[in-house]
């Protein structure tokens, strides 16, 4: 609630640079609060007029592939060094519990590792750096990448701007019962790609696949 009452301050072109920004660091893999700030920025679209909810998820959508991206190209410069730099500065999210669980996600998922990361928070920050480490082709991290990015921004924009605009007009006439209707129509598909994700990190660890798989 503080972050929207914030951005209720902040003019529409720094909301989209601000919603670029963060989600891009974030996915380049800094731990900021991507989601938040953008289910908070399409909630506020969603009342106010002056908020274009197709530039924010556009923006938010470039920001998550961008970042990814460059993400990638660190990680694959930085290499395993880079993994144990950001531990040291990092070690809530970055701890080797965290590096070996997502390690395991993408041995056992590969490209759909990236693509579903999207929807958690610890591959999300995790997706390109570590894609980039472990030299995943970059052809399959671009189109996981890409596909992930529009999907899980762009969806979460219109799901959260639409369930805006129902919540607000419904509870005018005192429907609340429509109202819970409304969310969970409009949640139900994001929970169900959020349990598909989540299954990447409860994958038991592998057996040793050789070097060369």
């Amino acid at each position: 609630m503080h972050v929207q009452e914030w951005l209720e301050t902040v003019p529409p072109l720094a909301i989209y640079l601000l919603v670029g920004l963060v989600i891009g660091l974030e996915s380049l893999g800094i731990p900021l609060p991507g989601e938040i700030i953008l289910v908070s920025s399409a909630l506020l679209a969603s009342q106010h007029g002056e908020i274009d909810p197709v530039i924010l998820g556009a923006c938010a959508t470039t920001g998550a592939i961008v970042g990814d991206s460059i993400g990638y190209a660190i990680g694959r410069k930085g290499g395993r060094p880079l993994l144990a730099w950001l531990g040291g500065r990092f070690p809530r999210h970055f701890s080797e519990a965290h590096i070996a669980t997502a390690e395991r996600s993408f041995q056992k998922w590969g490209m759909w590792a990236v693509f579903f990361g999207r929807f958690v928070a610890l591959l999300r920050i995790f997706a390109g750096p570590l894609a980039g480490v472990l030299r995943m082709p970059y052809w399959k991290f671009l189109t996981a990448n890409v596909l992930g990015g529009i999907l899980w921004a762009g969806g979460t924009t219109a799901v959260i701007y639409y369930v805006g605009v129902v919540a607000e007009a419904w509870l005018k006439r005192f429907s609340w019962l429509g109202l819970l209707l409304a969310v969970l129509v409009g949640l139900t598909s994001m929970l169900v790609l959020r349990r598909k994700a989540a299954k990447v990190g409860r994958e038991p660890e592998p057996e040793p696949v050789n070097a060369g798989q």
